[in-house]
């Protein structure tokens, strides 16, 4: 019987940090994601930045560009060294 994959939210773990650090709020954040062609919410930036929503690929590349880093660093734990 072959495994099944369970889809889990992913945490784009520092985009909160990053974020705060830009002096931005989520609202802001995710109008510049808006503005890049993907359509966001702060509502829908809080549930994929607290891993309770799904972050799509085109979500991570729209946060990572709406921050000017690369998608990478939004899958990088934080406290990896």
């Amino acid at each position: 019987m072959p495994l099944r994959s369970q889809s889990r939210p992913c945490p784009v773990w520092p985009s909160s940090i990053l974020r705060t650090e830009r002096g931005l709020g989520q609202r802001q954040l995710a109008a510049r994601c808006t503005a890049l062609g993907r359509p966001m919410s702060n509502t829908m930036l809080s549930r994929i930045e607290l891993a309770k929503r799904r972050c799509d690929i085109d979500d991570l590349v729209a946060i990572a560009e709406a921050l000017q880093v690369s998608p990478l660093a939004l899958l990088q734990d934080p406290g990896a060294t």
